[in-house]
């Protein structure tokens, strides 16, 4: 009955119920995130709040390290993009290599790119409607490790943080078990882009949310991606774990034989003597 009802919730949660749900839980993080902008000429220029102070600190503290270490903060965040693609295009592979075009690992991978490339759509969207201005410009004495952005290179929300969870997120849901490499390389990306100095925390919290809404839903509106629970694969195998042989048939002349020949007993009584034997 527990292997059953893990089944039903599994199968609630898969379909376009699914999808919707996490759609409008990633639409309402961004919201709660969102830094204004709307109607407004101006570029906003967040200077006070939680999202500032946490990014000074964090970009202080990546500025006191060795002058070397802002290239290489800025080699990880394409680094972990690159990663994440790779690990997207063995997942299709894999899945290619069964035979079947609905091989669920093949269509994952494929449903991740479309969720990945929804989703980057709608963070330059967005992009265009906030305005929000990068913290190396808005914020005085703040000495990015990484070179500033050029005017016009809105902030909110952030891309690397979106393409990041976007791509770590089909993943996970496609293959599971890569969940403990993909979500932390996501995590990586997105503070990455906070310790060079070039976006905000709330820039990167919004495009994480945004990225796991769109893979997620894409990944989740097909029933059948993904592994399937024990119990949904059809009929189980023996307990032995080998084939049960057919049961053995007699052949019709053979049985005729056996019951002309004296020495036979007939059928369903007990053996009868030879003839001649007191």
């Amino acid at each position: 009955m527990s292997t059953e009802r893990g089944i039903r919730r599994r199968s609630a949660a898969r379909g376009p119920l699914g999808a919707v749900a996490v759609l409008l839980a990633g639409g309402a993080g961004v919201l709660a995130v969102w830094p204004g902008g709307l109607g407004r000429e101006a570029p906003v220029r967040i200077t006070d709040g939680t999202s500032a102070s946490l990014y000074r600190e964090l970009s202080e503290a990546a500025e006191d390290g060795p002058g070397w270490l802002g290239g290489l903060f800025e080699l990880a965040t394409e680094g972990t993009l690159v990663a994440l693609g790779l690990l997207l295009l063995w997942v299709g592979w894999r899945g290619w290599r069964g035979g079947r075009a609905k091989d669920p690992r093949l269509v994952g991978a494929a449903l991740t790119g479309v969720g990945t490339v929804v989703a980057y759509a709608v963070s330059e969207a967005l992009k265009l409607v906030v305005d929000e201005e990068r913290p190396c410009r808005a914020l005085a004495g703040i000495d990015p490790v990484a070179e500033c952005p050029p005017p016009g290179d809105w902030s909110f929300p952030s891309n690397h943080a979106t393409l990041a969870a976007a791509l770590a997120v089909g993943l996970a849901l496609t293959l599971p078990r890569l969940a403990a490499v993909t979500l932390p390389l996501a995590g990586a990306a997105a503070l990455l882009r906070v310790l060079v100095g070039v976006h905000y925390p709330h820039d990167v919290l919004a495009g994480a949310l945004l990225g796991a809404a769109c893979a997620g839903a894409a990944v989740l509106a097909y029933p059948t991606c993904g592994p399937r629970p024990e119990g949904a694969r059809g009929t189980a195998p023996p307990a032995s774990g080998r084939e049960v042989p057919p049961p053995a048939t007699t052949h019709p002349q053979s049985a005729r034989f056996a019951q002309g020949h004296p020495l036979a007993g007939t059928a369903g009584g007990p053996e009868q003597d030879p003839p001649g034997k007191p």
